[in-house]
């Protein structure tokens, strides 16, 4: 399917955008599934201001959403009526340290983050090194793996608001929970800065190993996947929760529960939004039958069903 096509109305609207502005752009090929409808519009601004003077001139009532590397992210079938803003590596990934600061672009792979925090001596960050995502990801969830997880290193994050205002958030302000944060869902972050701890480097690294060699040993990395499909509920795996319920390798479609690691859904090949958004709530129906025990999904879902 596809939008009317809004393009000339938005750039007649802001005649000194320097950012680039699509009609109608798959988005399948932007998240780890491989798979949803094109946005009516995606847009990548060339850098914060670029952003903030394109949400000024964007009239409120269009919807604006973020994606990022698109590794927790299922696109409907349907794709997404509006604006999907995607903030491009070149202007907002860049990250460095500083003493045991750390600063990044919110389009910084969690792993770069890492690897940056590493070479300077800075501890504290390596559970970034197994977590797929962008920064930008990792402020919007409190992104967290192997005993670590954002809300433990950031300092304070940056982001701009619907109105194109720019705003500084404290990690207090954050109201960082599990796997959320407290963050008005409209803030598009840009930058963060995290403090770690100086470290021997050799520690550093061995940890970081460690982090490596779990996610390849436990995990689907290879596969067409979303990450971790679930929250784990107070005092349980959700992956142990969908083996029990006998969700290990079950399938709708081109869709399949993961035979590696049952909190992981995969793509075998032609997989729909459709098919793998269903398979999620078929697990989750079965989980909540066997153990009285209900799911919450950690991949977000967004667009419209196909």
């Amino acid at each position: 399917m596809s939008f009317p096509d809004i393009t000339p109305d938005l750039k007649a609207a802001m005649p000194e955008l320097r950012g680039r502005m699509l009609a109608n752009q798959s988005l399948a090929e932007l998240t780890w599934f491989r798979v949803g409808g094109p946005a009516q519009v995606l847009f990548t601004p060339a850098d914060e201001d670029d952003l903030a003077y394109f949400l000024v001139h964007l009239a409120p009532d269009i919807p604006v959403y973020v994606v990022g590397v698109g590794s927790n992210l299922i696109v409907r079938d349907g794709g997404i009526a509006g604006v999907v803003i995607r903030l491009a590596p070149r202007a907002f990934g860049e990250a460095s340290a500083s003493g045991d600061i750390v600063t990044a672009g919110a389009a910084a792979l969690d792993k770069r983050v890492a690897e940056v925090a590493a070479s300077a001596n800075i501890g504290g960050l390596e559970f970034y090194f197994g977590i797929p995502g962008t920064i930008g990801g990792a402020l919007r969830m409190n992104a967290g793996a192997n005993g670590g997880e954002t809300k433990d290193v950031l300092i304070e994050a940056t982001g701009v608001a619907r109105d194109g205002s720019k705003h500084v958030f404290s990690n207090a302000d954050m109201k960082f929970v599990y796997r959320n944060s407290g963050i008005d869902p409209s803030i598009i972050f840009t930058t963060a800065r995290f403090r770690g701890e100086i470290r021997d480097t050799a520690a550093i690294r061995a940890r970081m190993a460690e982090v490596q060699t779990h996610r390849e040993t436990a995990q689907p990395i290879r596969e067409k996947t979303g990450g971790s499909t679930f929250k784990n509920p107070p005092g349980h795996s959700a992956w142990k929760l969908v083996d029990a319920a006998g969700g290990r390798g079950l399938r709708v479609g081109g869709a399949q529960v993961s035979e590696m690691h049952c909190n992981f859904l995969i793509n075998t090949g032609d997989a729909t939004a459709h098919d793998i958004e269903t398979l999620g709530e078929t697990v989750r129906e079965r989980v909540k039958a066997n153990s009285g025990i209900e799911l919450h999904w950690e991949i977000k879902r967004i667009g419209i069903p196909g």
